[in-house]
């Protein structure tokens, strides 16, 4: 790599930035001076005089207003009310002072209907449903508590009732200004309040002529000055809000100047990530390399060993295993020799299974490669002989298995697997020191990015078979070299030959599958093997689809990003009778649906580059309202999963799926949105 272009590049970037302060620096004080020599255009309020509602440009903020409006004025509206409550019927105590005679008819106003309103309305503030109606609600408060008053000047005698008039006061100053109301709503109840005063002190009541002048004269001069704090209120909380609104423009218009200056960094540093990234990438490569190098040349120096004397060695073991055969046929039993010429035999046959393990892990062993389903392997291991002497020789070690009831079949040979399968639980409970526990789990597994571990497992789908046990662990030293042949920690008296774990990273490799690790020393291990999923049908298969069952003859289009998974859908839905198309993306898919329709879409999630599966239903939802579609993922049920579902997506459905769940999901979604 140049040391000279890291050091131009770094030395570009660091003007660049330099140059981007600079120019936000410009950009504030430009702002400023604009602002600065027209403070009347930025101060000036775009409200109808009246009714201080937004008008020209600005009149769609008039709702936001008061939804925030109400937001801020909440808490502070409630205390009023349950306030007002208190005060109103708190007067009762003047009432039997002043006018003892009519004191249950006022109390009743106070007790009965004016208070117990209050603390309604109070209660309705809870309920969000009725939060635009409350503006109209407190109006109404204002010409009830104040109705209740003048109510109270017509039955009180004189010349009490000459002086009630200063409670409907009262009612003024906490309506338009404490109670929060809107300029409008309370200067409707205000004036209605002024209206019944007049009616039942000119009409109703025998007021003289000097104390109607005086009281109308305090009745309308507080009416008006409470009308003018009301309008000094709403139009203060109004200027408030549109001066944020201003801010809030400005900041983003300063966000999008950023993001452009930034845009010029993200150009000129490109350069000096991509030598980066490609560096680092070909010294991984090379250590990788370096790594199945010697791996490869250990294996090969074995392999031309065993391959050099397997035959002779097969030549040799066929007496020690055969002839003790024929020798024990013609023996009685309860002849001396049998012993004898039985551990004569199982160490041939132990000699023998050594030579193959040789080949195995040599990678030069003729085995047939066929479709099969591990979770059978595993239950005709748990009921072969070697798992009994396993359990008789470790009574201390509990083993259970966790096998998905749903698993995808393998292409692989049955021989090798078995053995794989009997050597990782052969060493988990060898590793159990006390009693513990041996988990064999099987699994349908999706990458859909690479997943680092002790292999990178590469994009694609895998049946994981899981052995773990609760013993000692491995340490990190002897993780690096567990898979290098004859390399064992095994004690003296206990058995092992260094090549079990050497199959297995044979077995597995020669799958072109993964392996993954996880020990922690005093706690236990867990070996993950990553083993490519076949589409194949195993031999004496019986189906959980019938073909019947899901076939359908609508038109189908599966849009996924990764070629296999196209046609293993596009193949699955083919035979169940559906006419299939795919795309790409969700570009493709766009541009595809923009003169066709299709019954149903298989969308996948994650599609890079170009949008994703969400945002690819949100636009065909413009284009054909009401599209039908499942959502098929590697990825856990996330955030967008759901949102797409609240689009009208139906079924989500986990790679790698199988014929039965992809057919059943497509038809239910069918038939659920059809009725």
């Amino acid at each position: 790599m140049n040391p000279g272009l890291i050091h131009r590049v770094a030395d570009d970037n660091a003007q660049t930035r330099s140059g981007i302060r600079k120019v936000t620096s410009l950009f504030s004080s430009n702002h400023t001076k604009a602002t600065a020599g027209a403070p009347d255009e930025m101060r000036r309020v775009p409200l109808k005089p009246l009714s201080l509602r937004f008008r020209g440009s600005y009149a769609h903020l008039e709702r936001p207003f008061r939804r925030e409006y109400m937001r801020v004025s909440l808490r502070h509206t409630r205390l009023a009310l349950v306030l007002g409550a208190f005060f109103y019927a708190g007067f009762g105590i003047l009432d039997a002072y002043l006018m003892p005679d009519e004191k249950y008819f006022t109390w009743f106003i106070r007790f009965a209907v004016v208070s117990p309103a209050l603390l309604a309305v109070a209660g309705l503030t809870y309920v969000r449903h009725f939060h635009p109606y409350l503006q109209p609600l407190m109006a109404a408060m204002i010409v009830l508590a104040g109705g209740g008053i003048i109510a109270m000047i017509l039955v009180a005698p004189p010349p009490i009732n000459h002086f009630y008039y200063a409670g409907v006061i009262l009612v003024f100053m906490f309506g338009y200004t404490y109670l929060r109301a809107g300029f409008v709503w309370a200067s409707l109840g205000g004036w209605v309040l002024v209206l019944l005063y007049e009616i039942v002190a000119v009409g109703l009541t025998a007021t003289p002529t000097t104390v109607l002048v005086s009281n109308n004269f305090f009745f309308v001069s507080a009416n008006v000055m409470g009308m003018i704090a009301c309008h000094g209120i709403e139009y203060d909380a109004r200027r408030h809000f549109f001066m944020s609104h201003l801010l809030a423009e400005e900041k983003e218009k300063v966000g999008r100047i950023n993001s452009e200056l930034e845009q010029r960094v993200v150009l000129r540093t490109r350069e000096l990530q991509e030598i980066n990234r490609d560096l680092e990438s070909e010294i991984a490569a090379r250590k990788k390399l370096s790594v199945q190098l010697q791996q490869a040349e250990k294996m090969e120096a074995v392999g031309g060993l065993a391959a050099g004397v397997a035959h002779d060695l097969n030549n040799i073991l066929s007496g020690l295993v055969s002839y003790p055969e024929l020798v024990l046929m013609d023996l009685p039993e309860d002849s001396p020799l049998r012993e004898p010429i039985l551990t004569i035999r199982n160490s041939g046959e132990k000699a023998a299974a050594m030579v193959q393990d040789l080949l195995t892990l040599a990678r030069r062993g003729v085995a047939e490669k066929t479709v099969l389903n591990i979770n059978d392997l595993v239950h005709d291991y748990l009921a072969s002989p070697e798992y009994q002497a396993l359990k008789a020789a470790h009574p201390h070690v509990r083993i259970e298995s966790r096998l998905a009831a749903d698993l995808l079949n393998v292409l692989a040979p049955s021989v090798h697997l078995s053995k794989t399968l009997m050597n990782l639980v052969a060493n988990a409970a060898e590793a159990l020191l006390v009693p513990g526990k041996v988990t064999i789990a099987t699994a349908n597994c999706y990458v859909d990015q690479p997943l680092q571990g002790f292999d990178t497992v590469a994009e694609g789908e895998y049946v994981v078979v899981s052995i773990q046990d609760t013993g000692v662990g491995i340490a990190a030293d002897d993780r690096r070299r567990i898979f290098e042949p004859f390399y064992t920690k095994k004690k003296m008296g206990r058995s092992g030959t260094g090549l079990g774990m050497s199959v297995v990273w044979s077995t597995v490799k020669d799958l072109e599958g993964f392996i993954d690790i996880d020990s922690t020393e005093g706690q236990g291990t867990r070996f993950d093997l990553y083993l490519p999923v076949s589409r194949q049908a195993v031999a004496a298969d019986d189906r959980r689809v019938t073909i019947d069952d899901y076939r359908g003859s609508e038109r189908v289009m599966v849009v996924d990003d990764v070629a296999e998974q196209r046609e293993i859908a596009a193949s699955m839905l083919g035979k169940l009778g559906y006419t299939v198309t795919t795309a790409v993306s969700g570009e493709k898919a766009l541009e595809h649906l923009k003169a066709n329709r299709v019954d149903i879409l298989v969308l996948d999630m994650i599609m890079d580059p170009g949008i994703d599966g969400c945002e690819t239903y949100r636009r065909i939802l413009q284009r054909h309202p009401g599209q039908k579609a499942i959502v098929a993922s590697g990825y856990a049920e996330s955030e967008r999963v759901r949102e797409i579902q609240r689009l009208g997506a139906g079924a989500y459905l986990k790679k790698p799926y199988t014929l039965e769940s992809l057919a059943m999901a497509v038809r239910r979604e069918l038939e659920r949105q059809a009725n």
